[in-house]
């Protein structure tokens, strides 16, 4: 009787994880910059620089988001059917909840107060 190594280590595909975690800094700065386009009024305690926060902040969060896509795909994606699925419809709601995370701290203390 042998035994069967089930746990055998896949290679992380490089090249998709950067474009997953690209792409959902895009999505981020994406966002950031729709609310600071429209936006007109600032307060002097603010600070000169004040735009910088959010526009850091909340695209290193999408792009955590990304990589957790990624690791879910990785993790359960691989065997397909209902497990896909699953990775899938997790995989978006974890990338909405760092977006969402990403967003209130990049404007926390300035637009939104």
């Amino acid at each position: 009787m042998t035994l069967e190594n089930k746990f055998a280590s896949r290679p992380i595909d490089k090249r998709s994880l950067i474009t997953r975690m690209l792409v959902g800094a895009g999505i981020g700065l994406a966002l950031v910059t729709f609310f600071l386009i429209g936006n007109t009024y600032t307060r002097p305690e603010w600070g000169q620089f004040w735009m910088l926060r959010p526009l850091i902040i909340t695209p290193l969060a999408a792009a955590g988001g990304g990589l957790g896509t990624y690791f879910m795909q990785y993790m359960l994606g691989y065997k397909g059917g209902s497990s896909k699925v699953i990775a899938v419809i997790i995989s978006i709601i974890g990338f909405l909840i760092s977006l969402w995370l990403g967003t209130v701290l990049g404007f926390a203390g300035t637009l939104w107060n």
